[in-house]
């Protein structure tokens, strides 16, 4: 499924979100009159099938990514060099040559000798990289999450944000609210148009998703499930362009 927004590229307070399932549905933006990127949200799960226990497929990764052809990717659950992956494995980079994509790799915790986290492919030079470690409430449970973002220049010049994150996954929402108004606080500052990908662990219609409305704007509200993985009935993926002056 891909879902396209047409929008000229600089135009002020204008906001759009698409929903990206696990399986690599994608978003097409249109900027202007000539030039189109297309978006893609990806959780890998570490590049293991959920229906092949114990199985990596780097290759399978790839080639769902090749088939779309996407301009940009956010990763979620990418390991590097842990001992689960191959300690010598970075996913992020042998996704980048398996698809002639530039990566960077934003690290959330120390897992298994290496690192786990998420992940930035995009068809065009990355800049500006930064990870934002994300608010983790005291005694809630609940692995640290990062926001990672990088500035990529068009090849019509013009430069963009793009970013990526994995929200907390517990049934208690404190962690994810606290996360989304980190986000928004970041977008909202940014001088530059923000295209943000991510799993948000929330429902379309949760107290979460409804604040990250308040800077991002949804172009679908009945949107494609993308969990679990095998039988997908509910949505949790998302992209969300924010355009802003420039």
């Amino acid at each position: 499924m891909i879902r396209k927004l047409n929008l000229g590229f600089a135009m002020a307070g204008v906001v759009a979100s698409v929903i990206c399932a696990c399986s690599g549905i994608s978003s097409s933006v249109k900027k202007a009159s000539t030039e189109n990127i297309t978006v893609m949200s990806y959780n890998v799960h570490h590049c293991n099938p959920p229906a092949k226990p114990g199985v990596l497929d780097i290759d399978a990764i790839a080639a769902v990514i090749n088939e779309t052809k996407p301009d940009l990717v956010g990763l979620q659950e990418i390991d590097v060099n842990t001992e689960r992956s191959g300690s010598t494995i970075n996913q992020a980079e042998e996704l980048a040559k398996k698809t002639g994509m530039y990566f960077h790799f934003g690290k959330a915790i120390d897992f298994g000798g290496g690192g786990y986290g998420v992940a930035i492919l995009s068809r065009y030079p990355i800049s500006e990289a930064r990870v934002y470690p994300l608010t983790s409430i005291k005694d809630r449970k609940g692995e640290p999450r990062v926001l990672l973002t990088a500035m990529i220049k068009l090849p019509s010049g013009k430069e963009i944000r793009f970013a990526n994150t994995h929200l907390d996954s517990e049934k208690n929402s404190e962690n994810r609210l606290a996360q989304t108004k980190d986000i928004n606080v970041i977008a909202s500052k940014d001088m530059l148009p923000v295209i943000i990908t991510g799993d948000f662990n929330a429902y379309p219609g949760s107290a979460e998703i409804k604040l990250m409305d308040e800077v991002f704007k949804r172009t679908c509200n009945e949107c494609g499930p993308t969990i679990p993985a095998d039988k997908s009935t509910k949505s949790i993926d998302f992209i969300g362009p924010i355009w802003l002056s420039i």
